[in-house]
């Protein structure tokens, strides 16, 4: 990186980084998901605290991640919050041309892993922090940093929960997802359940008297089936009928069970993920689909008590809703230049604030085609325009 990692902060206080040289450290730390962020976290906190910048931590349960939450401004409520989250997925078997944590500019565009997905955006969000504490602002800005983003948005609601004691309220939240700048104003929520249909072994010539946990499995995946079918022919919402598809969707990916083809199986797992249009009740999707599997657990229990369902929920993602006269939404547009706004089916954050009471939207450098891609880049010109966009919320903060 430009600096050594673990730099501290009176080593750094005197030095003001470019948003590029930001972006050089933030890529040069592998916070993959399954691993820790603290050595980002440090770095970043020591910078941000060196240029006066208030600083604090919100930990995860082992204390082996931290989401890092900043302000900037006047101790007042009403900041305007830059949100981004410090994870990346892995790199592991993806054919890269150049080393993923080393940000290298080639053809107009800056390629490393993280750099669309959302590391530019970051470097964008705390090169303004330092500049609105350094020029002064009358408005406040803060940063929220979350963690396990990747992992299904399960670290910014523990991390928006904290930063309602320990810095004034914001009221806006600007999520810098990958947009290509555009204003997105919905996105579909969802949820996730990991199943485990147990059954119970014998030689398949006794069919009856064993339970196939297979065989049983597959009718949760016919009840999934039938449910698409139902809601494809159901009519559309207003607002779901803006998206692509323009329904709720629930999908199975993958499935594991069985030990042998004469063997009724003993164990099948597979997963079922919900996506949901915001006029759909995440929620109550959720209950049919439970209530399914408590039906088939109590009919496998019937037949043999060793046998049943177990369900494991995995992730929970809000939706995004698209508000009427969202402050959110005005002032993206005013930064942009945007006439309209639009929704996406991809999950990120944004609802999450909205649940905690801002008005949030996603606008963010990138396309969201690169993100997890090997040769992830982001566009120079779309980190250029990102720096633009920074310079006039500053302009309106002051």
């Amino acid at each position: 990186g430009w600096l050594p990692n673990g730099v501290l902060a009176r080593e750094i206080a005197m030095v003001l980084l470019t948003p590029r040289q930001i972006l050089d450290q933030l890529v040069s730390f592998p916070t993959v998901s399954r691993e820790s962020n603290l050595a980002l976290v440090d770095w970043l906190e020591g910078y941000l605290s060196g240029q006066g910048v208030k600083c604090f931590r919100h930990w995860n349960e082992d204390r082996q991640k931290a989401a890092l939450i900043g302000h900037a401004g006047p101790w007042i409520e009403g900041a305007v919050v830059l949100s981004g989250h410090s994870d990346v997925v892995p790199v592991d078997g993806q054919a890269w041309t150049s080393d993923p944590w080393v940000v290298v500019e080639r053809e107009g565009r800056l390629y490393g892993r993280g750099t669309c997905d959302m590391k530019g955006y970051v470097a964008l969000a705390v090169w303004a922090l330092v500049e609105a504490e350094r020029r002064g602002v009358a408005r406040p800005l803060q940063l929220a940093l979350s963690y396990d983003e990747e992992l299904g948005c399960t670290g910014a609601p523990p991390m928006i929960e904290t930063m309602q004691g320990v810095v004034p309220k914001g009221a806006v939240a600007l999520i810098g997802e990958p947009s290509r700048m555009k204003v997105i104003t919905g996105h579909k929520g969802g949820t996730g359940y990991n199943v485990h249909v147990k059954g119970y072994e014998v030689h398949s010539s006794l069919l009856p008297e064993g339970v196939s946990a297979v065989m049983e499995a597959a009718r949760l995946i016919s009840w999934v089936n039938d449910e698409n079918a139902a809601i494809q022919s159901a009519p559309r919402g207003a607002v779901g009928g803006r998206f692509h598809p323009p329904f709720t969707t629930l999908h199975v990916g993958r499935i594991q069970g069985g030990t042998a083809d004469n063997i009724t199986a003993a164990d099948c797992r597979f997963a079922v993920e919900m996506r949901c249009v915001p006029d759909d009740d995440v929620e109550a999707r959720a209950g049919r689909f439970r209530a399914a599997a408590e039906r088939l657990d109590a009919a496998l229990k019937a037949r043999r008590p060793e046998a049943g369902v177990h369900l494991e929920r995995f992730f929970n993602v809000s939706a995004l809703r698209p508000e009427v006269e969202g402050e959110a939404e005005a002032l993206a547009r005013a930064l942009t230049g945007e006439n309209a706004a639009g929704v996406v089916s991809y999950g990120t954050e944004a609802g999450q604030f909205q649940d905690a009471g801002y008005s949030a939207v996603v606008c963010g450098p990138g396309d969201i085609a690169q993100a997890h891609q090997p040769d992830e880049f982001l566009e120079l010109s779309e980190f250029v325009a990102g720096q633009r966009f920074m310079e006039r919320l500053l302009e309106r903060l002051a």
